[in-house]
C-alpha cells in the first residue's frame, strides 16, 4: 500500500546505551525528515523509505542522542544522581566503588567533577546539566573509578575501558571546551 510505513525492529539499542528497543519505521510520504519518540518501553525512529542502511544507523544514533540530551534536561536531583552512581558501580565497577555522597556545584567552572576519595565525595560541575545522558554517566564513571585509583595512571584508564562509550563521551566534552574557546562573531542582522 503506497505511504504505509515500513517496520523494521532494530531489536537492542547501541551498545552502551540504557535505552528501550528500537524500531524504525520508514515511510514513503517522508521525504527529508528524522523524528524519534519514546512509546512505552520502544523508541521509534521515523525515516524516510529510501534511506540506505548505513543513514538508517546514524540517524538512529543521532536521534538516540537527542532524545537522551532532551530527557537529561530534565534536571537530576542530588538523589537521583546518587542512585545512578551506584548503579554506574555495580555495572561498570563491580560495585566497588561506594559514593558517601554525589551532587550537582556550581563552583566548578574549569572541571566536569571532582572527587575526595578519603570522604568518598563526588561532585559534578552543573555545567554537565543539560548535556546528554551518556556524558554524565561518563563523568560518573570517571570519578567512581577515582573513589578506586586516586591518579590518572595506566590502573586508572583499565577502569574506565569497561564503559564503553568513554571515547564518544570524552569527544563530546572536548567539542564542548573547544567550542567555548571560539570567538563569539555577533548575530546577523535580521536572525
Amino acid at each position: 500500500m503506497p505511504g504505509s510505513p515500513q517496520r523494521s525492529t532494530t531489536g537492542q539499542p547501541p551498545r552502551g546505551s540504557a535505552a528501550s528497543p528500537v524500531e524504525v519505521r520508514r515511510s514513503s510520504r517522508r521525504s527529508r525528515t528524522v523524528s524519534a519518540y519514546r512509546e512505552g518501553d520502544r523508541t521509534i525512529v521515523l525515516i524516510p523509505a529510501r534511506m540506505s542502511e548505513a543513514e538508517e544507523q546514524r540517524w538512529v544514533r543521532v536521534m538516540l542522542d537527542k532524545l537522551a540530551a532532551q530527557e537529561s534536561r530534565r534536571l537530576l536531583g542530588d538523589s537521583e544522581l546518587t542512585e545512578r552512581a551506584e548503579r554506574l558501580s555495580e555495572q561498570y565497577l563491580g560495585g566497588r566503588a561506594r559514593p558517601a555522597s554525589v551532587r550537582w556545584v556550581t563552583n566548578q567552572n574549569t572541571r566536569w567533577g571532582s572527587c575526595t576519595p578519603a570522604e568518598g565525595s563526588i561532585r559534578l560541575s552543573h555545567r554537565l546539566q543539560g548535556m546528554p545522558e551518556y556524558v554524565i554517566d561518563y563523568v560518573l564513571v570517571h570519578e567512581l573509578a577515582h573513589l578506586l585509583v586516586p591518579g590518572h595512571g595506566p590502573r586508572f584508564w583499565r577502569l574506565l575501558e569497561a564503559y564503553p562509550r568513554t571515547e564518544r563521551a570524552r569527544g563530546y566534552l572536548e567539542g564542548v571546551v573547544a567550542a567555548e574557546r571560539l570567538p563569539h562573531l555577533p548575530a546577523a542582522r535580521g536572525e
